[in-house]
């Protein structure tokens, strides 16, 4: 006999076996529409910095799976950016993650890469992950293992038993202003209630956030 919790997962777990496919595709449509406008930030951000356009942050996936999630690069120095190195990604292990990200911060040097992080143009290229099965449009945002380890401690597998999401519940209620408890708690309401009413609920509201610029550096 099924336990009450597995009988009552299992609607949801269907319908998340209808939603991811149509996730991927429709991403794979945004990424060929939005391809030139896509390679023309990727190009203007490479002659601003003189580097790699796209840089891939070491996070933990699904499962605790190594995610190199992709964004456009929005911070780079004035002085010594005098070439362009191999490649067009860079790979970068920080443990820091968003804790270190405050508003005014010195290390965003460009009025280019301001804009990109205000209205969360350098998280379109994690449309590609998504097109791959890696992320999911709506969910918890991909952590380091030292942000897992400090601030989400014996609820960490929870959080890791969903793809990391593009957009979240705490993104369209507060963005970079909320504290990490705060985040915290919202993430694991969103895993434990994952309900396609709040996966719409926040994809929607994703809109209105992401145009308003607020909050977001």
């Amino acid at each position: 006999m099924s336990s009450p919790s597995a009988t009552a997962s299992f609607p949801v777990t269907r319908r998340w076996s209808l939603i991811e496919p149509l996730e991927r595709v429709g991403s794979l449509a945004v990424l060929i529409v939005l391809a030139p406008f896509l390679a023309f930030v990727s190009l203007a951000i490479a002659v601003l910095s003189r580097r790699s356009p796209l840089v891939a942050h070491l996070r933990v996936g699904q499962f605790g799976a190594p995610l190199w999630t992709l964004k456009f690069r929005t911070m780079w120095t004035r002085r010594g950016a005098d070439r362009f190195p191999g490649g067009w990604i860079e790979y970068i292990v920080d443990e820091s993650g968003p804790e270190s990200k405050r508003s005014a911060d010195p290390r965003v040097t460009s009025k280019l890469a301001r804009f990109c992080r205000r209205f969360s143009i350098d998280e379109l290229p994690q449309l590609f992950h998504v097109a791959r099965g890696e992320m999911s449009l709506v969910a918890p945002r991909p952590l380091t293992a030292g942000e897992l380890q400090k601030y989400y401690g014996s609820d960490a597998p929870e959080i890791l038993s969903v793809k990391p999401g593009i957009t979240g519940l705490w993104q369209v209620a507060g963005r970079s202003r909320l504290t990490y408890q705060q985040r915290r708690e919202m993430d694991l309401y969103l895993v434990r209630n994952r309900s396609l009413g709040l996966y719409l609920t926040i994809l929607w509201r994703t809109i209105p956030a992401v145009l308003r610029g607020e909050d977001g550096w």
